[in-house]
């Protein structure tokens, strides 16, 4: 990653915002940390700053080879672009920054260029910092929401932005038009078949049980194959490239196996699909009755897609994602029975118990699989209640312009 102690500042000069809204200049910096999750969140809001709100935006991120994979349109070996109305800028010890912008936006509290948030201070008015803090259900996510802290030198205060579930937080990133676009394709089964054979495979068969997977390395992956492959009905499982492939490869004794290839065993089809770029991600979400999802990213689209989902946390050390995790699904499991929402509970238990921590609790997926899949029906009408009202928080960019403009007026 970049040092941020040698960026260059130079006296360049960039025409600040007006009053409104859309007319606010922003800098979002993302140290790609989390691989995909940080410069994915980063980079849905840019954009939807850029297209909603009509900001002229700067992206800066120092791993400009990932936000490709995400938008093909981004080319790795470039500087500077402009991308879907984002000025895509790589982040490197010689990054020529020019004037800050109206608001910076430090994404997941990466850091800043010391020389970048001296000029910041050197404005008149200074610049609006924010932090981008990561996502969580916790219940102290509300109260500390929007709370500034003094920086200890330059006449800065920088600003605490949590996305959130819940009124009086952030919200998520979820870009206009979302939910149109995705009922018309959970509709309309041409537009599904068309997604399949893009890929290159034939629309599943209409009985299967259709789900995707994209993980963390995980021993519990056999064992949900095994759930699969000797079920009573058909399942097709969607696979994309990434930590996952591996021990699925393993479980059907192949080495490295290429996208497009089908593995089959029993009643169950596994499809290695290529990384997907993602506005095709979602397309894949809705496609499937389950989604298995981490990180991030793909967790939020995942609940946007309104299907049921099994998320795998990424790991830390004396398993203290566990309190994210039962967070979450303290709040997802309000509002459902309590024979469904074990059933989902103990499934998401076994899942992360699985992987990255140093024990197996592979075991438990087949049973809990096998537990929750007769609840599918109930778990989706929850899905498309839980999408619905995570909308009614708005969303990211939205509230977090809105929160910036009460500050600058």
């Amino acid at each position: 990653m970049a040092s941020a102690g040698k960026a260059v500042i130079m006296n360049i000069h960039r025409p600040q915002g007006g009053k409104g809204t859309g007319m606010r200049s922003w800098d979002v910096f993302c140290k790609v940390v989390d691989n995909y999750g940080d410069a994915a969140v980063c980079w849905r809001l840019a954009q939807q700053l850029a297209d909603a709100h009509g900001a002229p935006v700067r992206l800066w991120i120092d791993g400009i080879e990932v936000l490709h994979e995400l938008c093909p349109d981004i080319v790795a070996e470039k500087s500077r672009q402009i991308v879907a109305g984002v000025e895509v800028c790589h982040w490197t010890q010689r990054s020529d920054f020019g004037a800050p912008a109206d608001i910076v936006v430090d994404g997941f509290g990466g850091g800043l260029p010391e020389p970048y948030v001296e000029a910041m201070a050197q404005r008149s008015p200074p610049a609006l910092w924010i932090t981008l803090e990561y996502l969580s259900a916790e219940p102290w996510v509300a109260e500390h929401h929007g709370l500034p802290s003094r920086h200890p030198r330059l006449a800065l205060e920088r600003y605490f932005f949590f996305p959130g579930f819940s009124p009086g937080t952030g919200g998520l990133p979820r870009e206009a038009g979302l939910e149109a676009r995705r009922d018309e394709f959970q509709r309309d089964p041409v537009l599904q078949a068309r997604f399949w054979k893009d890929l290159g495979f034939t629309p599943p068969n209409g009985e299967a049980i259709v789900t995707s997977v994209f993980g963390y390395s995980n021993p519990a992956v056999a064992e949900i194959l095994d759930a699969w492959s000797s079920g009573s009905g058909p399942v097709v499982a969607a696979v994309p490239r990434g930590a996952a492939r591996a021990p699925m490869g393993a479980y059907f004794g192949v080495i490295d196996p290429e996208d497009g290839t089908v593995l089959r065993r029993g009643s169950l089809e596994v499809r290695l699909l290529p990384f997907l770029p993602q506005q095709r991600y979602d397309e894949l979400l809705w496609a499937c009755d389950w989604n298995f999802v981490r990180g991030e990213d793909s967790f939020v689209r995942a609940q946007l897609a309104a299907r049921p989902l099994v998320w795998h946390i990424y790991p830390q050390e004396a398993r203290a994602h566990w309190v994210k995790l039962d967070a979450f699904l303290d709040a997802y499991c309000a509002e459902l029975e309590s024979a469904p929402g074990a059933a989902l509970r103990a499934l998401w238990h076994a899942w992360n118990d699985g992987g990255g921590n140093g024990t197996s609790g592979a075991p438990r997926v087949r049973a809990a699989w096998q537990a929750a899949e007769p609840h599918h029906e109930r778990l989706r009408r929850h899905a498309q209640a839980w999408a619905a009202r995570l909308a009614a928080v708005g969303d990211l960019a939205g509230n977090l312009a809105q929160f910036c403009e009460k500050r600058l007026k």
